[in-house]
This record gives C-alpha cells, sequence and structure tokens, in this order.
C-alpha cells in the first residue's frame, strides 16, 4: 500500500504508542483520524504533529466501551474525510490488580476496550475497508503470551486480540488484511520506577527498552506488505525467546 493521501484511523492516539503511532502515519503521507477518549488534551497535541507533518487530521471523542459507538467511529470518520484506508485499534487500558482485588467492573472495562471495541470498531470500518482494499493493525502486547499476575485482565484480553485478528484476517479476506503488533519491552507504566525499568532492560535480550520509533517500523512494514495477513509480530526485544 502506498500511504501518501490515505486515510487511517488511530484509536487511543492521544497518548502514548496511539499519539505516536498516529504521528508518524502523517509523516508518511496519511490524513489522520485522531479518536480519544479523555485524553483530549493529547490529542490535540497529536494533530498538532499530523498537521507539522503536512497532513490533515480531525479529532474524534468516543468511548469505545460503547459498542454502539465503535461501530460508528469508522464512518464518522468517512463523512468527514470521504474514505478510509487504515484502521489501527491501539485504544486499551493496562489495570494493575492484585488478583483477589480485580472487580467485575475492572474485568468488564479492560474487555471492552482492549477487546470488544477492536471487534466493533472493525465491524464499523469493514464495509469501507473493503472498497480500498485497505488494511488493519491492531495492537495486542507481550501479555497476550506470558502471564502477569498482576494484570490477568490484560493477559486475557490481549490474548483476545491475537484471536480476533486471526479471525478478521480470516473473514475479511481477500480484500482487507489485518496483522497485530504485539509491543513487549516498549513505554512501560508511567509509575514504574527507574529501577523496575533498568531490570526491565537489562533482562531483555537486546538489553534495551524500546521505543515507539520500533512499534512504528513494524507498523509500515504491515501496511506496506500486501501478501501479509493473519500474523502477529513482537516488537519485545526478543523477551519471547529468553
Amino acid at each position: 500500500m502506498e500511504l501518501t493521501g490515505r486515510v487511517a484511523l488511530v484509536t487511543g492516539a492521544g497518548r502514548r504508542l496511539g499519539a505516536a503511532i498516529a504521528a508518524g502515519l502523517a509523516r508518511a503521507g496519511c490524513d489522520v483520524a485522531v479518536h480519544h477518549h479523555a485524553s483530549a488534551d493529547g490529542a490535540e497535541e497529536t494533530l498538532r504533529s499530523v498537521r507539522d507533518a503536512g497532513r490533515r487530521g480531525e479529532r474524534f471523542a468516543a468511548d469505545l466501551r460503547d459498542p454502539t459507538a465503535a461501530r460508528e467511529l469508522p464512518g464518522r470518520v468517512v463523512e468527514m474525510f470521504g474514505r478510509l484506508d487504515v484502521l489501527v485499534n491501539s485504544a486499551a487500558v493496562m489495570l494493575r490488580r492484585e488478583f483477589e482485588s480485580i472487580t467485575p467492573r475492572d474485568w468488564n472495562d479492560t474487555l471492552a476496550l482492549n477487546l470488544s471495541a477492536a471487534l466493533f470498531t472493525a465491524q464499523g470500518a469493514a464495509p469501507h475497508l473493503r472498497l480500498t482494499h485497505g488494511k488493519i493493525v491492531n495492537l495486542a502486547d507481550l501479555a497476550a503470551y506470558e502471564v502477569w499476575p498482576d494484570y490477568l485482565p490484560l493477559n486475557v484480553s490481549k490474548a483476545g486480540v491475537v484471536m480476533l485478528t486471526q479471525g478478521l484476517a480470516r473473514v475479511l479476506a481477500p480484500e482487507v488484511t489485518v496483522n497485530a503488533i504485539a509491543p513487549g519491552a516498549v513505554l512501560p507504566p508511567d509509575d514504574w520506577p527507574a529501577a523496575a525499568r533498568d531490570h526491565l532492560a537489562a533482562t531483555t535480550p537486546l538489553r534495551r527498552l524500546g521505543t515507539p520509533a520500533d512499534v512504528m517500523q513494524a507498523v509500515l512494514f504491515l501496511l506496506a506488505s500486501d501478501y501479509v495477513t493473519g500474523i502477529v509480530v513482537p516488537v519485545d526485544g526478543g523477551r519471547l525467546v529468553r
């Protein structure tokens, strides 16, 4: 796919990896629909990055835990931009809870945003992506493959994203490719102490934390590849093969 002039919707683009991916797609030539929920200020910063790259950017607010809002979001983008070529499902929450402390709301909200939103946003986007032979990139996580005892809702939701990616790749072929990226030692939570970050880097085979640029390179690879679908690309510095 040639990205210049394409329209990309990035969910969760008000912060962290979503913001970096939105800005990176703009630098690659895309006009970008910047989705956010609570991170309105961050979404404005992302929009500035998109426009500084010389591309069109527009902001779309939606609580994607609501399936109707998730399903309707791509249509709102098409109404504004006239088309949709790329969907990046990045919106997610990383909730730390000991097993005994997980509440029904913790569980339901995590699965609603991390997993169900990707399904329903893809459902809304599918008719438009079929027209443009577009692409979907989901953000999974290393947590899909490793058990993190204090992050069980994250583990389960991201494992679901892996299977959802494979399922969507089947049902949307041949018009639309669907792949995922599983970041590992990239952008630890903001509240992690320096010692924890240092330990994470030291126990990663490549001996460093990843960067948003590392993830962006994987996104660009998947968007450039027309004969790749249904795969998950780990961007984890080798942690899966430790």
